[in-house]
């Protein structure tokens, strides 16, 4: 007779140590060691395999991750980039920092009486941190179990498809020029709710590009399809790009780096994007 299939009720019931062992990541006889010295101790199961020097963090935050049906990768494992903090080492500092941020934004912005208008992050010079921020946002949105699109629109120097491990030969560019369709949005087998669609093919006329009509219907069609929808942006003292994917989404995410990021330039651009037409609903602070 064949066994019955394990529901994912089944995994969340599951104990940290048969998760570990079905995983290959604990021994049975481990388990048996573990468990006396946490009846002994009266700690958890897995403080108790830490002490005995039997289990590691990485392996407690793999158990809790599927007891909770919260995406875990392995960066060895996994073709996306270890800069992906969200979805490598979903218990730290600053992806909690992360998920503080998207629950305003799901209040501020998101909610129902908003809909679900895209937001563009932005931030004045390069090496800001926007591909990271933009990045690692859509991670815990998808987390989240929303469904997500992450937009690379800096047509100058992409990152995206660099992160997420995703070919780049069609993009945003190819799309609004009417060169590839739908098929160039390509989704993360690992984070189910997350799809992601890269800069594609360098093109001699970002700017051109983003103000065609092409661009506002391919946005009401993502909206309908997405609940969440993000930009990624060029340095907005570089370009003008970053302005207009702002107009375009309705709204900014403003990203500052500490002891680099000038508060003029800040304002300037905060208040120039306003003029446009673009709301600013947050600003973060990036300290590494």
């Amino acid at each position: 007779m064949n066994a019955p299939l394990k529901t994912q009720s089944d995994v969340h019931h599951r104990t940290i140590g048969a998760i570990l062992v079905d995983a290959g990541r604990l021994r049975l006889e481990d388990t048996e060691r573990i468990l006396k010295l946490q009846e002994k101790k009266g700690v958890t199961f897995g403080e108790a395999g830490k002490r005995l020097k039997i289990l590691s963090e990485e392996d407690i935050q793999y158990a809790l991750a599927r007891q909770f049906d919260h995406p875990y990768l392995m960066p060895e494992r996994s073709r996306l980039s270890s800069e992906l903090v969200a979805a490598f080492t979903p218990v730290t500092p600053a992806v909690e920092n992360l998920r503080a941020i998207r629950n305003q934004l799901m209040l501020r912005w998101f909610g129902v009486t908003t809909g679900n208008h895209p937001i563009a992050v932005v931030s004045p010079n390069r090496g800001d941190g926007r591909s990271w921020v933009a990045a690692n946002l859509a991670v815990v949105f998808s987390q989240l179990g929303e469904r997500t699109l992450l937009i690379d629109g800096d047509l100058r120097q992409p990152r995206q498809h660099l992160l997420f491990g995703l070919n780049n030969k069609v993009g945003l560019t190819t799309l609004l020029a009417g060169r590839s369709a739908e098929e160039s949005i390509q989704q993360i087998p690992e984070l189910r709710e997350l799809s992601v669609l890269p800069a594609g093919a360098k093109a001699p006329n970002p700017q051109e590009l983003l103000t065609r009509s092409a661009f506002e219907k391919f946005l009401a069609d993502a909206r309908r399809q997405y609940s969440i929808i993000l930009f990624d942006t060029p340095a907005a003292s570089d370009y003008a790009d970053a302005q207009m994917l702002a107009v375009r989404a309705g709204a900014a995410l403003v990203i500052a780096y500490d002891r680099r990021s000038r508060i003029a330039q800040l304002e300037r651009m905060a208040d120039d994007m306003r003029e446009a037409g673009a709301q600013i609903v947050g600003s973060l602070i990036r300290t590494n």
